[in-house]
């Protein structure tokens, strides 16, 4: 009786993570364009993969595409194969990666620390802010969280058990990750189990373990042929485009203008681990008490390797600090039962959608003190998009929320998923589409009318990958001659003579030049 009240509490718990998994990472993956620049780029860069029958080398806008390698151009094209030139498509494999991420997670935990941390561990992934936004995007880190994830856990499981079978998963991983994204798929798990392993005082170990002939030899059987039939083919332009510009230059200089200081991560990770942040302040008042054990130091300098790693690179962007989330999810997950007041936890997500709910509130006051003409008309246009409705939506959510918090009926843990669940649907199907709206839905018309018509368009002062592959064409990215159709947006419009309008919406606009030459 006993046997099949927990089989049946196991498969209960399975099916709940596999809900959770579906609504965050699946449901509505299609519904919203793609977002530029990022989204834009990959997808395009495999239509022309298609359209081509070039697998080798990525193009985007008739130009070698040096960003990535090539792994998430394959199983997008395969997507793109099975379902279809559309969004889901481009977006399948990055969930399915994700998916994947989160059962690597779920089995690793279960196996080291038991099944309720296992659960919450995985349901603090799947429900958290920037991970349920990665996971539907078109491009390669979720790909990449699933490669790491799996690398990192196969590194701790050989050095706990000495398994000749995890060094080979975690070798075979890292070239996945290699494949997907480059160096930093070997960079993050080679210098976290180096430090690790001197700490523990096994660098030997360490060194047998990382010189393992067969492990090598499945890396480079793994990671070879790409790089050097791609090396044969584009020569020193591929060395120098995505060793050193895309690799080497991100972390010495700011690349394309992502710049920011020391301390720009730290509003990152409070945001980017809504709704579960205030458990992140949990974690830090048990430092101490965490460093007693292996398994945490691990965790620890994973995390903090991460952290510091990317807070000194001189390119900085949001989704850097993912590759730390993994840790960080299961040591929160670990400590839950120390929170001394679970109550306060909804406090943070409270917060963040009564500060949503109140845009339109908040738009009149900023608006005035604002110059650029683009990000006036995005806000009128946000303006008149979220009316009452809108603020009714997500303030009874938050008061949802928080009223979660004191039903006798539910668990601490049971109010913690309730809540998550309610934020993490207020994200995916009332924030992010009236973002989409925005921003990329008049791109995507304006593309659309542009194939219909049969323009060749220019853009000029923007650019938005997404264009390309709604336009099915490619375009120029220059100052506009006489006669030509031109993208850009309202706040250059009258640098332009004359100018006519051909669409306009949200402040994109594209328009024919009658003009010789644009002012500067």
């Amino acid at each position: 009786m006993l046997s099949s009240l927990r089989k049946s509490g196991k498969q209960q718990q399975t099916l709940l993570l596999a809900l959770l998994v579906g609504i965050s990472f699946f449901v509505g993956l299609g519904s919203a364009p793609l977002f530029d620049v990022d989204e834009g780029a990959f997808s395009e860069a495999t239509r022309e993969m298609l359209a081509s029958g070039n697998y080798l080398t990525t193009y985007l806008n008739g130009h070698p595409r040096f960003d990535k390698p090539v792994l998430i151009y394959w199983l997008q094209l395969l997507s793109v194969k099975t379902f279809g030139l559309n969004e889901f498509a481009f977006r399948f494999p990055s969930a399915a990666a994700s998916a994947i991420w989160a059962a690597a997670l779920y089995r690793f935990t279960r196996k080291e620390l038991g099944r309720e941390t296992a659960f919450l561990a995985t349901m603090f992934m799947v429900l958290s802010l920037q991970v349920t936004i990665i996971a539907k995007a078109a491009i390669a880190d979720g790909l990449l969280n699933c490669c790491l994830a799996v690398t990192m856990f196969a590194v701790y499981t050989h050095y706990r058990t000495g398994s000749a079978t995890s060094r080979l998963v975690a070798f075979a991983a890292a070239g996945l990750g290699v494949l997907t994204k480059g160096p930093v798929a070997i960079l993050i798990p080679g210098a976290v189990s180096f430090l690790f392993f001197m700490q523990q005082g096994q660098l030997k170990n360490w060194f047998r373990t990382v010189l393992n002939l067969r492990a090598l030899l499945l890396f480079l059987c793994i990671v070879m042929p790409w790089y050097t039939l791609e090396y044969l083919d584009q020569g020193m332009a591929f060395v120098e485009g995505f060793l050193f510009k895309h690799n080497v230059n991100r972390f010495s200089s700011s690349l394309e203008g992502h710049s920011g200081s020391l301390f720009y991560y730290v509003p990152v990770l409070l945001i980017g681990l809504m709704p579960f942040t205030g458990m992140l302040f949990t974690t830090l008042l048990n430092l101490k008490k965490l460093l007693s054990e292996p398994l945490n130091r691990f965790l620890l300098i994973w995390f903090a390797f991460v952290f510091v790693f990317f807070s000194l690179s001189g390119t900085k962007l949001p989704h850097y600090m993912i590759y730390g989330y993994t840790p960080l999810f299961i040591l929160m997950a670990r400590l839950f039962a120390e929170t001394r007041a679970p109550r306060i936890q909804a406090l943070w997500p409270v917060l963040f959608l009564l500060l949503f709910a109140a845009l339109p509130l908040l738009i009149p006051m900023v608006a005035p003190r604002i110059d650029d003409l683009y990000i006036l008309a995005v806000l009128r246009s946000a303006l008149r998009l979220t009316g009452t409705s809108y603020m009714l939506i997500l303030a009874g959510a938050a008061l949802l929320i928080a009223a979660l918090q004191f039903i006798p009926a539910l668990s601490p843990r049971g109010r913690l998923v309730a809540g998550g669940l309610v934020f993490c649907l207020c994200i995916n199907f009332h924030i992010m589409p009236l973002v989409a709206r925005l921003l990329q839905e008049p791109v995507k018309e304006a593309a659309l009318l542009s194939k219909r018509e049969g323009y060749k368009v220019v853009m000029w002062k923007v650019y938005y990958p997404s264009f390309l592959l709604y336009s099915l064409s490619f375009a120029e990215k220059r100052a506009p001659e006489k006669g030509e159709i031109v993208l850009t947006t309202v706040k250059y419009l009258e640098r332009l003579e004359n100018p006519e309008l051909l669409f306009s919406k949200h402040g994109i606009v594209l328009v024919k030049n009658n003009e010789t030459r644009p002012r500067p």
